[in-house]
């Protein structure tokens, strides 16, 4: 019987880092924002959703979706961004959902499902256990700032544009400080695997 886990952090928490570690433990991550990428690749039921809806100025010479022109339409309308949000998100749990299908068909004991709005989209229905990556504000901002070479000002207003990660940490059943060390990190995924049963090689 597989484990399906969710994965999730916030912006500049080291969720790619732990999402790494665990699959360098041969451990299957499908990652929902890899998943929205290739649902709306040419050819696919989304793609064509967006076209029927958006109109074709929102597509580049080479047939791709001008992320850049649909994101400027979407970031100024609420409701155009719901419109995409209906036609991308089902989409995504679709391909999640097959995939996850497929590695309880290869007899995989543990799935990890990564989602960055794991709680805010309300998708814990997907997932049996949850783990969430964790930093303190500060280390957050300043590794924001570092990573994405953004003032101050920029780096609060993205983290603020999310659920706090002090919030979060009540709805996870495991959480990962990742405050450290990258070794004190890697230490704890391994604990709070192998503290739900999970065999590592």
């Amino acid at each position: 019987m597989s484990l399906v886990i969710g994965l999730t952090g916030g912006i500049a928490s080291g969720k790619s880092t732990v999402s790494t570690m665990l699959k360098e433990m041969d451990i299957t991550v499908i990652d929902a924002d890899v998943e929205a990428r290739l649902a709306v690749e040419k050819g696919e039921l989304a793609y064509q959703q967006i076209l029927a809806e958006f109109g074709d100025a929102i597509v580049l010479p080479s047939g791709d979706i001008d992320r850049q022109k649909l994101g400027s339409i979407i970031f100024h309308n609420a409701e155009k961004r719901q419109l995409l949000n209906n036609i991308v998100h089902p989409e995504v749990r679709r391909r999640m959902n097959n995939q996850v299908e497929a590695a309880r068909v290869r007899g995989e004991q543990i799935i990890v499902l990564d989602i960055p709005l794991l709680f805010e989209s309300k998708l814990t229905h997907m997932v049996e256990k949850t783990i969430l990556v964790y930093v303190d504000r500060d280390i957050q901002l300043k590794r924001l700032m570092d990573r994405n070479d953004l003032s101050l000002e920029d780096a609060e207003a993205r983290i603020k544009s999310q659920m706090p990660l002090s919030e979060k940490v009540a709805l996870a059943d495991a959480v990962i400080n990742n405050n450290g060390l990258l070794s004190e990190t890697k230490k704890q995924v391994i604990e709070v695997l192998t503290g739900w049963g999970i065999k590592l090689t």
